[in-house]
């Protein structure tokens, strides 16, 4: 499959607060944003700068909700994605203020993205890439597994600082190269696969909502697993059972393929998901066997 080449820099905005798959970018020519794909165009910013979310991984979340009920994920392994990535691209000096706000030595770096499209949320999906560009800016070039792996995508999965979470449309052979990296990670008990770190497929228990945010004793689970239960939570927090927690799902309505069954799609991760006691969440599947389905 051919990607857009967008050529570009990236630079931290004043008060931004960069996470571990996100990353403002600013193309060369702001036009090219005209030629990324997608039923929602990209709106950039007066700048030319728009965020870009990385293809194929979820790092744990260092700020999601609104106001006044933002949350995070334990945060020694996000913040530490989120500064890899900013490292990886060519940043020398990452400093991380109390306020999630970033500041970088030097100002900006080069580099370039490599897209398939923007999403439902008008937000470029793409794999990032550091310096000099493999063709022209503006034009479309096969992904070899050569280019992949020499992205910032599959350098987190490597480290084990991010989840793989796959779409559909992500071509298979690219899937292949991303599902091995965070297979080896993950027998290499590197970032969230360390010995009792990650709990998604473990089980954890589910007591209220600093059971998944605390620094120390949080649960670290898949991104898109964490906001369900943020959400659900929120809707009663006086009432931290999760017993309704699978009806909440059906009715989230995901849509998804998994690994064993390709050709069928299913509506709804309670379907992945187990519930006992009303307290003890744990997902039957590892990340990388699910293709979620935007609509």
């Amino acid at each position: 499959m051919s990607m857009l080449v967008i050529r570009g820099s990236f630079k931290v905005p004043e008060k931004a607060q960069p996470d571990g798959d996100t990353i403002p970018f600013y193309p060369d020519d702001v036009a090219d944003w005209k030629l990324v794909p997608g039923r929602k165009k990209i709106v950039p910013e007066p700048d030319g700068r728009a965020a870009v979310r990385l293809e194929g991984i979820d790092a744990l979340e260092t700020h999601y909700g609104q106001q006044p009920s933002v949350q995070h994920q334990p945060l020694r392994l996000a913040h530490e994605a989120a500064t890899e990535l900013l490292k990886w691209v060519g940043f020398t000096s990452v400093e991380r203020h109390d306020d999630e706000t970033v500041t970088t030595v030097p100002a900006s770096v080069p580099g370039f993205i490599l897209t398939r499209g923007a999403d439902v949320h008008g937000r470029c999906v793409a794999f990032v890439g550091r310096r000099t560009p493999p063709v022209y800016s503006g034009y479309e070039t096969s992904v070899s597994d050569k280019l992949l792996k020499n992205t910032a995508n599959r350098h987190l999965l490597s480290l084990g600082l991010a989840y793989p979470t796959f779409y559909a449309g992500l071509p298979g052979h690219l899937r292949d190269v991303l599902s091995t990296a965070a297979q080896e990670a993950r027998a290499a008990k590197a970032g969230v696969w360390a010995d009792g770190v990650d709990m998604t497929t473990k089980g954890f228990e589910v007591t209220g909502m600093s059971s998944l945010t605390d620094d120390d004793h949080g649960a670290v689970i898949l991104p898109k697993l964490f906001r369900r239960l943020k959400d659900y939570l929120e809707l009663n927090p006086a009432d931290p059972s999760v017993a309704c927690f699978p009806a909440f799902l059906a009715g989230a309505a995901d849509e998804f393929r998994l690994e064993s069954a390709p050709a069928k799609s299913v509506t709804g991760l309670h379907h992945v998901i187990e519930v006992t006691n009303g307290r003890t969440v744990r997902m039957t599947h590892q990340p990388e066997e699910i293709t979620f389905i935007e609509k």
